[in-house]
């Protein structure tokens, strides 16, 4: 494979709607890209795996069609064995999904039509999340994240809406999930170190390590979480109740819930997380997907990917990588 562009399409993402769409998309790319290869996927994690053979065939610009489990899974392809295999190579997004996370911090309009114009465009060099996890095997298993990774009911949230329909969009999916999550979980007991300080245990509704802003469908967890600073913003949630959740969930969509009570911020660039009762199944988000579980370890990669971002992506002013 020689082309210098290519792009990885998952027709699945949105319930089947991006394979629909693709041929208008397919339009407004050749209009902004001269020549690109198209790799379709078919199965779960194959655009790490398409993403891999491009990069070691020389491309050097990637474009993501699909949702942020695509988005994920594409970052992953541009490293094998934790070294990256085109330093240069830039990526893209174009969401077409439901829940668009990612593209909100990184300032891409939600309209993928609109996203094809901002291609290629503000490259900067972002960091990256390395999890090392229990899979649901009981194996050891490491994998990259761009946006963000949590642990307790935003686990089961993730189980409960990715083997639903989507058919609703990415907000309103999410809130069904995190209704149905609220009646089965129940808050777990935690305990977490953060680079090399003491361990601390917490009962824990949600904790939350963030590379970048936005999840759940647009909650704005981690507001100042900036992707280029070296550091997480670790968001914990505390032993919240129903009531809590009722009166705050406003206030997590708009950023505003930081100064809640039993809600912590701190920052690091290693993340160890456990239950305190090995019995305890404590499920991990990741980039809207679930993975596995707990214990796991979160570990910052500063600069580790030139991504394309948008207008609206204030964090990034003055930090562009013409590399």
């Amino acid at each position: 494979m020689s082309r210098q562009t290519v792009v990885v399409v998952n027709p699945a993402s949105a319930n089947g709607r991006t394979g629909k769409r693709w041929p208008e998309l397919a339009a407004r790319l050749r209009a902004r890209v001269d020549t690109f290869d198209v790799l379709f996927t078919e199965a779960p994690e194959q655009a790490t795996t398409l993403t891999r053979a491009a990069l070691e065939g020389g491309a050097r610009q990637v474009i993501s069609v699909g949702g942020d489990g695509t988005h994920n899974e594409v970052v992953n392809g541009f490293f094998r064995d934790g070294e990256p295999l085109a330093p240069e190579a830039t990526l893209s997004i174009v969401p077409t999904g439901t829940g668009g996370d990612l593209r909100r911090t990184l300032g891409l309009p939600n309209d993928a039509l609109e996203a094809i114009d901002r291609v290629g465009e503000r490259p900067v060099r972002c960091d990256l999340g390395r999890l090392t996890f229990t899979a649901s095997d009981g194996a050891t298993a490491t994998r990259l994240f761009v946006n963000i990774a949590s642990f307790g009911v935003s686990g089961l949230v993730d189980k409960l809406v990715n083997t639903s329909s989507k058919a609703l969009g990415g907000k309103a999916s999410f809130l069904i999930g995190v209704g149905r999550a609220a009646i089965r979980y129940k808050n777990q007991r935690v305990r977490m170190t953060l680079d090399a300080g003491e361990p601390f245990e917490r009962t824990l509704y949600n904790g939350v390590v963030a590379n970048a802003r936005f999840f759940g469908g647009g909650m704005k967890v981690a507001p100042d979480a900036d992707p280029t600073d070296g550091l997480f913003d670790v968001v914990v949630m505390g032993d919240l109740g129903t009531l809590d959740l009722a009166r705050g969930l406003p206030k997590l969509y708009a950023g505003e819930h930081l100064g809640l009570p039993k809600i912590e911020l701190h920052r690091a660039r290693r993340v160890h997380a456990e239950p305190v009762d090995p019995d305890d199944e404590v499920l991990i988000d990741m980039d809207g997907e679930q993975p596995g579980r707990l214990p796991a370890t979160f570990e910052l990669l500063p600069g580790a990917l030139r991504l394309c971002v948008g207008p609206e992506a204030g964090w990034a002013d003055g930090r562009a990588d013409g590399a």
